[in-house]
């Protein structure tokens, strides 16, 4: 069974299609993410930058999965909203090491939680504080404190840790989709090794 098999699983969806918005400024590692839950025999070798969006769709035995990898250039940003009425969770990609752009993550995730295809769902939102291993990058506690993710009450969500290129921390994030989302405590873990490498 592959990863989004698994995901589709853990988001206790019992349809055909999973559809899951991945968000973030530009140059935050959105592709390289998707590109390692993809199956290795689908996954590209060479990543380039986002211009718009992109549009991922996997199949499995029983699912269709939909992966929108939206642009974060502040001129693509407005597309994002078009695709959240139908989104069953959301990853939003974080690069830690761009302390800068902070803010600007900030006012696009209150954008983002606060808009009313959003605000209403109780859909997992999965937070990755990605390029941790690059020097003076912020620890996810950081990125967590500088978003003000603690006042986010009415949704499950989670922050980790990850290095998209070397697939870290991408396995504790889909963990704790599986493990800790109120909607998904019906799904056990099997003991495999979710990650696709």
């Amino acid at each position: 069974m592959g990863l989004l098999d698994k995901l589709s699983g853990w988001l206790g969806l019992r349809k055909k299609e999973v559809n899951v918005l991945c968000l973030g400024l530009d140059n935050g590692g959105k592709t390289t993410i998707i590109n390692q839950l993809k199956p290795s025999n689908t996954a590209a070798q060479e990543i380039v930058p986002t211009i718009g969006f992109n549009i991922e769709k996997f199949k499995s035995s029983s699912l269709s999965f939909t992966v929108f990898d939206m642009s974060g250039q502040s001129r693509y940003r407005s597309l994002w909203e078009h695709y959240y009425k139908e989104s069953n969770a959301i990853i939003f990609v974080i690069d830690s090491s761009d302390k800068l752009r902070m803010v600007v993550a900030k006012e696009e995730l209150d954008n983002l939680l606060n808009h009313e295809d959003i605000c209403n769902k109780k859909i997992p939102v999965l937070f990755f504080a990605n390029k941790t291993d690059l020097r003076d990058a912020l620890s996810s506690v950081k990125v967590s404190q500088m978003l003000c993710l603690e006042n986010i009450k009415d949704k499950p969500w989670h922050i980790c840790a990850s290095n998209a290129i070397k697939g870290e921390g991408l396995q504790e994030g889909l963990d704790w989709l599986q493990g800790n989302s109120p909607f998904l405590s019906s799904c056990r873990d099997n003991g495999e090794n979710w990650f696709q490498n």
